[in-house]
């Protein structure tokens, strides 16, 4: 069965929660577990029997570091790897509906879509199965998981039929509570569904026409899979729901991308037990599950001097010897089995939300010195502590 894959990686008017960061890469690539984020999505589609060709869609610039990745992306997973440039944000289901052409070209029977900023155990192949067991050529499956009562309101929710698994209501971030199922933002369609996101191009035109507006061209395309689709879809025997226990999580900021790399370092004792840092003789003292770049240096006495926790250090930076860098996690409840990690807001009440350290790139931090909660941009040199400060 001839498949493709298509990962949503957005563009640059996006990712402000991953400032300073970004200014540096863009988030797709941001290092995730000890590879680009995006990586993890390339490595899970590429696994999955007939998979001809991975497609990443956004509007970001041509830019030579995604062009490197690509490159080395392909040599690696042997896979077609190409990226489709967006002339603007046309929305999860105005990409696909624009590049349709290219996402049918060679003759894909299926194909999944994946948005680049979650991480998950990417249960492809049973996504698969299952689509093959339920519905029908024209029927679609979304991935979904189970939030907690209150968090699930942050999210798309899906009522479906406990026997069937048939989708039969969907609310995107509804304003009160309607299942503690929700969207996992990976699907599987067949190419029947660009005839329901062309209704809602064709929808959409005839609005704009009424509307008679300058640029309706451009706004027609703007499509959501999710509010202008699913909603649709729901209830018509033609979407069903492949829910998931295994792990899952956004990744809308860098305090949750400390998280997802805490989730994928669990599974590399299974699936990439060679990523992992191992004890050796005279080298420094490993404790839990730890990626090691392979152009560190890491002393015997790291464990000595400086502590850094809940931090993420931009490149060429420099940390002086007792002193302190530190976050606050962003981490779910760890007593509830079904909590997610709640959506950041940089500010509340005024003032500085406490969350994880970041230093920017080429940050210097002096000896004795306390940094707490704050985010320092690139190229700063500092001479005293800080706390909940951005530092500019």
């Amino acid at each position: 069965m001839p498949l493709k894959a298509v990962i949503l990686i957005g563009g640059p008017q996006k990712g402000t929660r991953f400032r300073p960061l970004s200014f540096e890469v863009p988030k797709p690539l941001f290092p995730v577990a000890g590879v680009p984020m995006v990586q993890h999505h390339i490595e899970a589609c590429a696994k999955v029997p007939g998979m001809k060709e991975i497609l990443l869609m956004g509007f970001y610039q041509p830019h030579e570091a995604l062009s490197r990745f690509l490159v080395s992306a392909q040599q690696e997973f042997k896979i077609p790897i190409r990226y489709l440039q967006e002339y603007a944000a046309l929305g999860t289901g105005g990409g696909i509906y624009h590049f349709r052409d290219q996402i049918l070209s060679g003759g894909a029977d299926a194909f999944f879509v994946l948005n680049a900023d979650v991480c998950s155990e990417f249960p492809l192949l049973e996504m698969l199965e299952f689509g093959q067991r339920h519905g029908d050529a024209h029927s679609f499956v979304i991935l979904g998981t189970t939030a907690n009562r209150t968090q699930a309101l942050n999210y798309g929710c899906i009522v479906a039929n406990t026997d069937t698994q048939e989708v039969q209501h969907y609310v995107e971030k509804p304003s009160t509570f309607v299942s503690e199922i929700i969207n996992c933002g990976i699907y599987l369609f067949t190419p029947a569904i660009f005839q329901h996101i062309g209704e809602v191009f064709q929808r959409n035109q005839q609005e704009l026409t009424l509307e008679e507006s300058s640029n309706g061209w451009q706004r027609a395309e703007v499509i959501r899979l999710e509010q202008d689709v699913f909603t649709v879809l729901a209830g018509s025997g033609k979407l069903y729901v492949y829910k998931t226990d295994g792990f899952w999580s956004q990744i809308k900021s860098a305090g949750s991308a400390i998280y997802a790399s805490r989730l994928y370092l669990n599974q590399y004792s299974k699936s990439h037990p060679e990523r992992l840092a191992q004890n050796k003789p005279g080298g420094p003292v490993i404790r839990g599950n730890v990626y090691i770049h392979p152009t560190a240096s890491i002393d015997s006495t790291a464990v000595d001097h400086t502590c850094v926790l809940n931090t993420i250090v931009g490149w060429d930076s420099t940390i002086g010897r007792w002193a302190r860098v530190e976050g606050t996690p962003s981490d779910p409840n760890p007593n509830d089995p079904y909590a997610k990690i709640d959506s950041e807001t940089l500010f509340r009440d005024g003032r500085l939300t406490p969350s994880i350290t970041i230093l920017g790139c080429s940050v210097t931090i002096p000896a004795e010195v306390v940094i707490l909660n704050s985010i320092v941009l690139p190229h700063k040199e500092l001479s005293r502590s800080y706390k909940n400060q951005i530092i500019l």
